[in-house]
């Protein structure tokens, strides 16, 4: 069985076209665009959608273009399946064999439609990363020249994100969208393969979208549903408000949590483009750390208190200890030897680090932002409350702070009982963000400021630094 995560596109190679922003959507919240039924038909018989998409949740199924009541394009829940209709007859197109689980990833998808012809497994072609998918554990093709309901925008609606038929939706986030009208277009026309790497990378797409086609950039947070071919096939949204406006992009990829791994007994749900934890573990702890590990560089990340008192720890971990652990129940800071990493406890304003407390000379109340500063050149963490450095440190000048081990880092978070908490790396936050500060390069949307030389964790700074 084929895990289709080693070919997505995980890193920043440079393009010449950036993609600047993406629509985070949650299941939970009913948060998806619909276009309303209205206007004219399109073509009924050739048509190709283009869109990436980073997954951040996987343990349901997820339908995420929608059109009528049998029209899906889903995750289920790891592998694709795709269903068509002509309004009497369902065709299905399945990959049981390839699945889709890599949260930390981007995937492009182009589907790309023409029942006119006359060879069936060309009437619907499916690429993923840039390469076709061309066997299948079931494939129902479309007849020639079938008239499908995709493109029925007279009558029907389009929901990206959601199917109000059975209220599935997705967790994720998307970029890109394009649905051109009346011809099937070949992937390479929205992406190509790096030449070093081998990465299938976005370009920008240069060919019309048809009288009914749709381009949605997500680029203008007051109206995230526009659509920018020039069709004014606008969308409307549905709970989405400016706040779920992302830069975590397909050539800007920012860390959110592993939502694949994680330590606990009870259960543990991610929400929020993988950026909120809501942990349900009343006999021990549970522990999280971020996607991306890092052993070189500065990097910057905030998390919010949201309980007074509350046992919450927010730090970084020794990677190796992650990779080998198979204690379910332990916390930031709880072994002897430091491999358990560093983190700050918000029950009683103190640092823990290698099983002893220490006075971070600080006293948290719910809503402060605690700042983590990662330094992996002089193997330092440091910690502000509500940008106030513990400890008389001071993360620009390598002043005091907390030692690490020294091996591969991860940000991450520990916490007792029921707990919800917010996170930001910077590519999204759930938090309300008042000054919507930068790191130096311009990337991430933080509280504050992150400290001279420190950035935040993405693709683009990560070629730079790490």
């Amino acid at each position: 069985m084929e895990t289709l995560q080693r070919t997505a596109n995980r890193g920043s190679v440079s393009t010449g076209f950036d993609i600047d922003n993406s629509v985070k959507l949650e299941d939970d919240n009913t948060e998806y665009l619909q276009r309303p039924a209205s206007g004219s038909d399109g073509s009924r018989r050739t048509m190709t959608i283009s869109m990436w998409l980073k997954r951040t949740e996987i343990d349901d199924d997820q339908i995420f273009i929608s059109q009528g009541s049998n029209i899906r394009f889903r995750f289920k829940p790891n592998y694709f399946h795709i269903r068509l209709t002509n309004g009497s007859s369902t065709y299905e197109i399945e990959d049981q064999n390839r699945l889709f689980r890599d949260t930390s990833a981007w995937y492009h998808l182009v589907v790309a439609i023409d029942t006119t012809q006359s060879t069936a497994s060309n009437r619907v072609k499916i690429y993923w990363n840039g390469v076709q998918h061309t066997s299948f554990t079931t494939a129902n093709y479309p007849s020639q020249n079938d008239d499908l309901t995709l493109g029925n925008f007279s009558a029907t609606t389009m929901q990206l994100g959601w199917f109000t038929e059975g209220g599935y939706g997705f967790n994720g986030y998307f970029a890109e969208v394009h649905y051109v009208d009346g011809t099937q277009v070949a992937q390479t026309e929205f992406g190509e393969f790096d030449d070093d790497s081998g990465i299938w990378k976005p370009k920008e797409y240069t060919g019309g979208h048809g009288s009914e086609g749709f381009y949605l950039k997500f680029k203008d947070s007051s109206n995230l549903g526009l659509d920018s071919s020039g069709n004014s096939n606008n969308f409307n949204l549905n709970n989405i408000t400016a706040a779920d406006q992302a830069t975590d992009t397909p050539t800007n990829n920012f860390t959110t949590w592993n939502t694949i791994r994680y330590f606990n007994q009870g259960t543990t749900v991610f929400k929020e483009g993988g950026t909120v934890i809501d942990n349900n573990f009343a006999g021990g702890f549970s522990s999280q750390n971020n996607n991306i590990r890092v052993n070189k560089g500065k990097w910057y990340a905030e998390f919010e208190i949201l309980e007074t008192g509350s046992y919450l720890f927010y730090g970084i971990i020794d990677a190796d200890y992650i990779d080998n652990s198979l204690n379910a129940d332990f916390y930031l800071g709880s072994q002897a030897n430091g491999t358990a990493g560093v983190g700050f406890y918000a029950s009683n304003n103190s640092i823990y680090r290698t099983g002893d407390f220490e006075s971070a000379g600080v006293t948290s109340a719910a809503g402060d932002i605690v700042g983590v500063a990662l330094d992996c050149d002089n193997n330092k963490v440091h910690f502000a409350l509500n940008n106030t450095w513990t400890n008389s440190s001071n993360p620009a000048t390598n002043a005091n702070g907390w030692a690490t081990t020294g091996n591969d880092q991860y940000f991450a978070s520990s916490s007792l009982g029921d707990k919800e908490y917010k996170s930001n790396f910077g590519g999204y936050t759930a938090d309300t963000i008042s000054s919507a500060a930068t790191d130096a390069n311009g990337y991430g949307t933080f509280e504050y400021a992150p400290p001279s030389g420190y950035y935040a964790l993405c693709t683009k700074n990560l070629a730079e630094y790490g």
